[in-house]
């Protein structure tokens, strides 16, 4: 199996995985909040692993060839989330703009799932390492 092909394959999971990860996050936040004596430590710690699946998932868009949209929408997510850090800082100081980061984890959320869904038909598309059509065959629609 070809490098880029497997590297679409793994974006297409990754992306999946990506969305998972921030459903659990929720979860945790809602820990948070809910449960007696829980701290946010555990959403904390969990935002700051997961994201490092953003980074695999642009390698493996640049590697699988993949459209400019798939590591594009895929390096978005990773602005969005590093101002989810940005807005917690505030939360002292800008209390009304802290009060965003779960307006931003929303929007994280869904353009997560954009990415995975529309990983299928990245995946499908053609990359760079496909062979050009040969100049002696007839294109399609032409008399042979």
């Amino acid at each position: 199996m070809a490098a880029s092909r497997i590297a679409r394959l793994a974006y297409r999971w990754l992306a999946w995985l990506f969305v998972a990860c921030v459903v659990v996050q929720f979860f945790f936040a809602g820990l948070g909040v809910f449960v007696p004596g829980s701290t946010f430590e555990l959403h904390r710690n969990w935002g700051y692993t997961f994201g490092y699946l953003l980074l695999f998932m642009i390698a493996a868009a640049l590697i699988g060839r993949m459209p400019r949209a798939a590591w594009a929408a895929a390096l978005g997510v990773v602005v969005l989330f590093a101002l989810q850090s940005v807005l917690v800082a505030l939360r002292t100081s800008a209390p009304a703009i802290a009060a965003l980061h779960p307006v931003n984890a929303v929007a994280i959320f869904t353009a997560a799932l954009w990415i995975a869904r529309s990983s299928a038909a990245w995946q499908r598309q053609p990359n760079g390492d496909q062979p050009e059509p040969d100049a002696t065959e007839a294109a399609p629609g032409e008399a042979t």
